[in-house]
């Protein structure tokens, strides 16, 4: 029966038509947009607004506390990782997803209606690191769900590309982030966005969140996991079973994505907005032009997201990764020289270079990280890994970025950092053998758990 499953049949035999594919891609994508505009807005909101509403009081600190709000959160990633991750391999991914979509939304919603440190004191910035921490446990749960609906559904000559239809929703959520904050500048100049303005992109949440959650509710769950239901192979304690035997392959697979994390959170964690738009730094562009430049950055990043998971199906994941990094070396070192000159069109192409890397290095992951694990723990496995990634990557690039700069002076040391972390994705890859195309169902569980780094067997 998972030979079925492999080459488009449901487990029940009936055949998986493009109608429900095209369905299931689309939910995909609408759904992982809405979760990662509501993380990111936080984000964007970060490097605009948050340091001077919420953490006034702590001076030319306000800055670094702000940034680290949003690491914060990363450090609750593993607990909706461990949470959806045990549950999804218990009682299926669409249920997971559903519950990680509210809980974003209404997160989200919550921080555009709070009441500023000049209001309540004290109280909150204590609320909106409460709110965020729900934004960060969402977010440990999606985006595995998300991943395997995708990957599961896919004919197995196109992971790759089904695979970036979750990866696609992080440029995408950037993209809408920035695109409606830059619009609400335009609509509330100056002090009106300090007042009301920046507070409309997260009360939207609640429209989008509507709308992904109908767009779920249409799909099906994933053949694979209903395969291991029919056939009660599911794990009692995936968890268990994964750090016992797989613990190795999840340091690795998290050093990976640690890699791209770092790097891409200097637009998805608000740096290079605060950095350009800081009236007191080097640059000091309008908050605007800054925006619209994320906004085109996100589109460059989205295009490159999708070629690289479809050059995946065609080249290998693993080949394609090694192509990603050496490109996002590349724009590793050319970002701040760009981004300093003060020049917004400058500011974009140096963005949209970095932009080029981070997809090559972004649109493979999900079906990497799908062909890592066995199905009965595949949930546990990819989410826990990706959240760990998240936390030795981009949890607390923003912070450390600015810190850096603050002792320094000079984005140099910035850029060494973040060429660390890239070269630091690029041997985690090396450790890898190119498992494309792997048998996905339970009846291959033994070939699944012959572990993909190299030099070891099977554990």
């Amino acid at each position: 029966m998972s030979g079925q499953s492999q080459a488009g049949f449901t487990p029940t035999g009936t055949i998986a038509t493009p109608a429900d594919r095209r369905r299931v891609v689309f939910a995909t994508v609408v759904g992982t947009t809405v979760e990662w505009y509501d993380f990111f807005i936080y984000a964007t909101a970060v490097g605009l607004v948050f340091g001077q509403l919420f953490f006034e009081p702590l001076g030319t600190n306000s800055a670094i506390v702000a940034f680290a709000t949003v690491g914060v959160s990363f450090l609750f990633r593993p607990l909706g990782a461990f949470l959806a991750g045990h549950y999804g391999d218990k009682f299926g991914r669409k249920a997971v997803l559903m519950w990680t979509l509210i809980l974003m939304g209404a997160a989200t919603a919550l921080i555009g209606v709070l009441p500023t440190y000049d209001a309540i004191g004290v109280a909150a910035p204590i609320l909106l690191v409460l709110l965020r921490i729900l934004q960060g446990i969402s977010a440990g749960g999606e985006w595995g769900g998300a991943v395997l609906m995708a990957v599961e559904h896919a004919p197995k000559a196109k992971r790759g590309i089904f695979g970036a239809s979750p990866q696609i929703g992080v440029p995408l959520g950037l993209l809408l982030a920035s695109g409606v904050m830059a619009l609400m500048t335009a609509i509330a100049p100056g002090d009106q966005f300090l007042q009301w303005g920046w507070r409309i992109p997260f009360l939207l949440s609640v429209v989008l969140i509507l709308v992904g959650y109908y767009v779920r509710r249409k799909v099906e769950e994933s053949p694979v996991f209903i395969e291991l239901a029919e056939r009660k192979e599911k794990a009692s304690m995936p968890i268990v079973q994964l750090f016992r035997k797989h613990l190795l392959l999840v340091i690795v697979a998290a050093l990976v994505f640690a890699g791209n994390n770092a790097v891409g959170y200097m637009t998805t964690g608000g740096y290079i907005q605060g950095y350009a738009t800081n009236p007191e730094g080097p640059i000091g562009l309008e908050r605007g032009p800054v925006l619209w430049a994320v906004t085109g950055s996100a589109v460059t990043w989205l295009i490159t997201t999708l070629i690289a998971g479809w050059l995946s199906d065609r080249i290998g994941r693993r080949t394609t990764y090694i192509i990603g990094w050496v490109m996002q070396l590349v724009g590793v070192f050319a970002l701040f020289p760009l981004v300093n000159t003060g020049d917004v069109g400058l500011l974009f192409a140096g963005l949209a270079i970095l932009t080029i890397g981070l997809g090559f290095t972004y649109g493979p992951q999900a079906a990497l990280y799908t062909e890592l694990f066995p199905a009965s723990i595949r949930f546990s496995g990819v989410s826990i890994s990706y959240a760990i990634g998240a936390i030795a990557g981009g949890a607390f690039a923003p912070t450390i970025a600015t810190a850096i700069v603050q002792a320094t002076g000079s984005t140099q040391a910035v850029t060494w950092y973040l060429a660390g972390m890239t070269l630091l994705g690029l041997i985690a890859t090396l450790l890898l053998r190119d498992r494309s195309g792997i048998p996905l169902g339970p009846d291959h569980e033994e070939e699944q758990s012959v572990s993909p780094i190299r030099g070891l067997a099977k554990v």
